[in-house]
């Protein structure tokens, strides 16, 4: 503990330090400090890789030219073990990432990436041996996406043109194992647009533990409805055409109700050439989210998930013969949260694996055998664990992040298979994140707090503190010199008048609490999101705050770490409970002293748009103005997978998806409005804030609009991010 009250010492000392910025402070924070220099940007530990000792890992640095291996008991580099200057590729200048062979012989380097989706990539991978000092090409025929070494570290598999090839190194061959991939029809080893998008994941393949077979996903999307979208010259060399003929990007698209892809399994017999397929039973329109390979070579696990999303089976096939049996079922009266998939973790001794669920009613681990019985609830109360990290074989011990403290805190536990000994390994207040290295012998945390910027740290796994890597000081000394106020968490009721909500709130610099302020509440709102955290971070809310503004973030009901029935009572109704809270919150600040009830504005990006719209349409005597950027105006519009997993299809559920929706409410709106969107954006289709626009019009309502050419659903690009907050702060200027 002693380690602890150290670094509690230095988190006392930085807190200090912030708390008297609004006694010194005297240059204002521009917004160009904020979008375009990065002026309070905190520094960190980054790529770190544990090697497989546990007491080494590695860095790329030097603008990704060398990987330098360190010590973490010392943190001192203890050898360089590639540097490309040396080698004087004309092919490969520098590297965008790299990944190590299984015995640490070879690494594969990544570069020229030219991105796809939110996931998913192209690049250029070469190969380099540390042992003949040489670096080759993984393929001449052109892009490679995912490249992966085999465990044995014999093969690399990849995936180009929809089909997936793998690399023999001793040959230098490359064979190819699909061969009827095509852009839009069929696609192996890569998951369609809306997997990699609501399932998470950008591979589709993985190695068998033995080397012997490889197991992929095949995706038909031949029925799936396309989408069109025109891309404009300008800044992208990529767009194709000239300026008087955009080129048209059509892709496969499932909106809520329609069609999805059919998805097979097979595995791939490296030796033989054989594939088998799996056998996913007889329905085809039904989802399968993960699959993941036993510790038996031969058996691998495939989650199937029906389309209502409410019912997950975990089936165990066998790689040879393609039949499969059913080793787990887990259902749900709303929906089974598909990305704990990850979580699912199959033991050594090939008699147990590891399980998350909420069949308690919180998101817990479980120990479950090869039968499918729980044998122990691992980690259990009235709280949500957040991520599980990982399980140490020898030591018998998990570990995991929760929100046990507060669902606004995050810390890293300890606790052994059996459920005893449960360790807090990060007691300071604040979001903790742990990486660990291999074996578990050391974890890097990444700690902040409101009052406290990040602070990187090397602990070994009883908890005691190494070093410090990085404390961000020079970060505080800046501020020092800046306007700058932190925020303060409150509570605000929900619109049942029984729910406390948690917020927090930022006041201006030189608050006055005689005076009265206009307020801008900010907030998410999505199923199992959360904005409301104590963790740092200096943005545009403090910009606004020094220029006389309030700025509050409500977290609803139906957002995350406060239980299942808390995050799942949207279920059905996406948008009604999350904007009455929202309204409820702001009727009670309205009711402040300090507070100017008629100068109240909301905003909110994605699922925030969808809710600022909605929240002035529904309360205009609360609201004066709301901006929305990329926003669902209509749930119909968007994908099959995220609206279908709350809402079920349109069919099923019509009203739904009406009732709440802002473009069927156009005719209420009475106070200000701005639609931004990107015309590239692939995620939420401008086609929301254009068929809104246009209902809007017919309703005779007067609103701004601002669209960005070519941009994605980030909105970025050169000075797209300043542009776009500068129309914010006009529009907020001109309406509050």
């Amino acid at each position: 503990m002693k380690n602890f009250k150290q670094l509690l010492a230095l988190g006392l000392f930085l807190c200090l330090s912030i708390s008297v910025l609004a006694q010194q402070g005297a240059k204002k924070i521009s917004m160009e400090d904020i979008m375009l220099n990065h002026t309070f940007g905190q520094k960190s530990v980054y790529g770190v890789r544990s090697m497989n000792d546990g007491i080494h890992y590695t860095t790329l640095e030097a603008g990704g030219t060398k990987i330098v291996k360190y010590a973490y008991a010392t943190g001192k580099a203890v050898a360089t073990l590639l540097d490309l200057n040396e080698l004087k590729s004309e092919e490969l200048k520098s590297s965008f990432d790299y990944e190590f062979n299984a015995d640490e012989s070879r690494i594969l380097l990544m570069t020229d990436r030219e991105r796809i989706y939110r996931r998913s990539f192209t690049a250029n991978y070469f190969i380099f041996s540390f042992k003949n000092k040489e670096l080759k090409p993984l393929s001449k025929n052109g892009k490679q996406r995912l490249a992966t070494f085999s465990p044995d570290g014999r093969r690399v598999a990849f995936v180009r043109d929809n089909n997936i090839f793998i690399h023999n190194i001793a040959f230098g061959s490359e064979s190819k194992v699909t061969k009827d991939g095509e852009f839009n029809k069929i696609q192996n080893g890569t998951p369609d647009w809306v997997y990699e998008e609501e399932f998470e994941f950008n591979r589709a393949f993985e190695w068998s533990p033995d080397s012997k077979a490889l197991a992929y996903m095949k995706f038909d999307e031949s029925e799936v409805p396309m989408f069109n979208m025109n891309k404009f010259e300008g800044m992208y060399p990529q767009v194709k055409g000239n300026a008087l003929y955009p080129e048209n990007y059509a892709y496969k698209y499932p909106k809520a109700g329609e069609k999805n892809s059919v998805v097979e399994v097979y595995v791939y017999d490296v030796n033989d050439r054989l594939t088998k397929k799996m056998d996913v039973g007889s329905e085809t329109d039904q989802y399968i989210p993960r699959i993941k390979w036993t510790a038996d070579a031969k058996i691998l696990s495939i989650c199937r998930l029906n389309r209502h999303q409410n019912k997950l089976d975990i089936l165990l096939a066998n790689s040879k013969t393609g039949k499969t049996s059913t080793l787990l079922t887990e259902k749900n009266k709303y929906y089974v949260d598909s990305n704990t998939l990850d979580d699912l973790t199959f033991l050594a001794d090939n008699k147990h694996f590891i399980f998350s669920s909420e069949r308690d009613a919180f998101l817990h681990l479980y120990l479950f055998d090869m039968n499918g019985e729980q044998i122990q609830q691992i980690t259990k109360g009235d709280w949500d664990v957040t991520e599980f990290i990982g399980y140490d074989q020898k030591k018998k011990t998990c570990y995991y992040q929760s929100a046990e403290v507060s669902p606004m805190e995050r810390n890293i536990y300890s606790i052994k298979l059996n459920g005893t000994s449960k360790k807090n390994l990060t007691p300071a207040k604040g979001t903790n994140n742990a990486s660990f290295s291999k074996g578990f012998k050391y974890f890097i945390n990444n700690f902040s707090s409101v009052a406290q910027p990040k602070t990187v740290s090397l602990y070994n796994a009883k908890a005691k503190l190494i070093r410090t890597l990085e404390d961000n000081k020079d970060l505080v000394e800046k501020l020092k010199d800046y306007q700058f106020t932190s925020k303060e968490f409150i509570q605000l009721p929900a619109a049942d008048e029984l729910t406390q909500l948690n917020a927090w709130i930022i006041k201006p610099f030189d608050f006055d609490p005689t005076k009265k302020y206009p307020v801008l509440m900010t907030q998410y709102s999505g199923p199992n999101s959360q904005q409301v955290l104590n963790r740092w971070g200096i943005d545009w809310y403090n910009y606004l705050a020094q220029e006389g503004y309030i700025v509050v973030c409500v977290d609803p009901r139906g957002t995350g770490a406060r239980g299942e029935l808390f995050r799942k009572c949207t279920y059905m109704q996406l948008g009604r409970l999350e904007s009455d809270d929202q309204i409820s919150a702001a009727k009670a600040l309205a009711k402040k002293d300090f507070i100017d009830e008629d100068r109240i504005a909301i905003w909110g990006w994605s699922y925030g748009g969808f809710m600022s719209s909605l929240c002035l349409e529904k309360a205009s005597d609360v609201f004066k103005a709301a901006i929305a950027i990329a926003p669902v105006t209509n749930w119909r519009y968007y994908d099959s997978v995220y609206t279908e997993r709350f809402m079920r299809t349109p069919a099923e559920n019509p009203s739904g998806y009406d009732d709440n929706s802002p473009i069927n409410h156009a005719d209420k709106l009475e106070g200000n409005l701005l639609l931004c969107h990107g015309t590239a954006d692939d995620n939420v289709h401008v086609q929301n804030v254009y068929e809104f626009a246009e209902r809007l019009v017919q309703a005779n309502k007067q609103f701004e609009m601002q669209i960005y050419t070519n941009r994605n659903h980030s909105i970025y690009g050169g000075v797209t991010r300043l542009h776009l907050y500068n129309r914010f702060n006009k529009f907020l200027k001109d309406n509050l």
